[in-house]
C-alpha cells in the first residue's frame, strides 16, 4: 500500500504525499470533497468522508494511469467555455482555438457555417455562442460523439437564439443533400497510422477514428477539398486545422482544386496550424 493509500489522512497529507501534480491534484480533490480551493487550504487538516476518499483514491489511480485530467473531471475550458468531454471525443485543445477565432473572421453576417467531424461540438458551440447571426450546422459520424455535442449545445447555447444551431449524424458531406455554406471548418483526423505519438500521453485513451485516417494522414483533406466545392456558396471559406507539418500538403490541395486566397495561420507557438481558401466566384 502506497503512503497516501492509508486511512485517516488529511487534505494536506494528500497534496504532501500523493505524486502528482499539484495543480492537479488540487482539482481531483475539489472534485471528490466538493470543497473549493480556499475550503481545501481553510481545512485541510480535515480528512474526506469515507465516500469522498473512496472517490479520491479512485480519480488518483486513473491520473497515475496517465488517464487525461478531462475525461476524469468530464469536463475542459475551450474558447472560454466548460465542455462537457468523455473517452466518446477528442480533447478540446487551445491550439484549435485558432480554427475557431478564423472561422469568426471570415464568416460574413448572417451567414451559414459548417463544422466536419465536431466531436465534443466545442468549434461549433463556440462559433455559435460568439455569433448569433450565424445559422451554425455541425456533423459527426459517431452517435456517441453527436450526444456529447448535444449536451454541450444544452448546456451553453441559448435555446432562443437568433439563428438555428444543428447536430447531424453524417460520413462528411453524404448527408447533407445540396446544402450550401457560407462557411466550412474541420479538425479532421490527420496523425499518420504509424505514427508514435498514438501510443504516448493523452492520445492512448482518446478515440483512435478521430485521431488518425489510418493512412497517411491526408486522406481526409482529400476528400474534404474536392467535395466542399459542392457544399460552398460563392467565395465562401473552407477552414481546416492540421498537424504541424502538413501546412505544405495542404495549401497544395486547395490550389490543386483552385480555391484563391490560399494560405496558412501560425498558432501561438508560431506552427502553421490552420490553412484554408476560398471558393472563386464562377462556380
Amino acid at each position: 500500500m502506497q503512503a497516501w493509500q492509508q486511512d485517516g489522512l488529511s487534505l494536506a497529507d494528500y497534496e504532501r504525499l500523493v505524486p502528482l501534480d499539484k495543480l492537479e491534484l488540487r482539482m481531483l480533490l475539489m472534485h471528490a470533497t466538493g470543497k473549493s480551493r480556499i475550503q481545501l487550504i481553510t481545512h485541510s487538516d480535515q480528512s474526506p468522508t469515507s465516500t469522498a476518499r473512496t472517490h479520491l483514491l479512485s480519480l488518483i489511480g486513473r491520473r497515475l494511469a496517465g488517464e487525461p485530467m478531462a475525461y476524469i473531471l468530464g469536463e475542459r475550458e475551450f474558447f472560454g467555455l466548460s465542455f462537457v468531454t468523455s473517452p466518446a471525443v477528442l480533447i478540446p485543445r487551445a491550439d484549435t482555438e485558432l480554427l475557431v477565432e478564423l472561422a469568426l473572421q471570415h464568416a460574413p453576417h448572417n451567414s451559414s457555417l459548417l463544422d466536419m467531424g465536431t466531436g465534443s461540438g466545442a468549434i461549433a458551440i463556440s462559433i455559435a455562442h460568439e455569433r448569433e447571426d450565424l445559422a451554425v450546422s455541425a456533423i459527426d459520424i459517431s452517435t456517441d460523439a453527436l450526444a456529447i455535442a448535444t449536451q454541450n449545445a444544452t448546456r451553453l447555447l441559448p435555446t432562443n437564439r437568433q439563428q438555428p444551431f444543428q447536430l447531424l449524424q453524417s460520413d462528411w458531406f453524404s448527408a447533407l443533400g445540396s446544402q450550401r455554406f457560407n462557411t466550412i471548418v474541420s479538425n479532421p483526423p490527420y496523425i499518420e497510422q504509424h505514427d508514435p505519438h498514438l501510443s504516448q500521453g493523452d492520445l492512448r485513451f482518446e478515440p483512435l477514428s478521430a485521431l488518425t485516417d489510418h493512412a497517411d494522414g491526408l486522406s481526409a483533406y482529400r476528400h474534404i477539398v474536392s467535395t466542399a466545392r459542392q457544399h460552398l456558396s460563392a467565395d465562401g471559406w473552407l477552414l481546416m486545422e492540421h498537424g504541424y507539418d502538413q501546412a505544405d500538403a495542404v495549401r497544395a490541395l486547395l490550389l490543386q482544386h483552385q480555391y484563391t486566397e490560399v494560405q496558412s495561420w501560425r498558432d501561438l507557438a508560431g506552427i502553421e496550424r490552420v490553412s484554408g481558401g476560398k471558393l472563386q466566384t464562377e462556380d
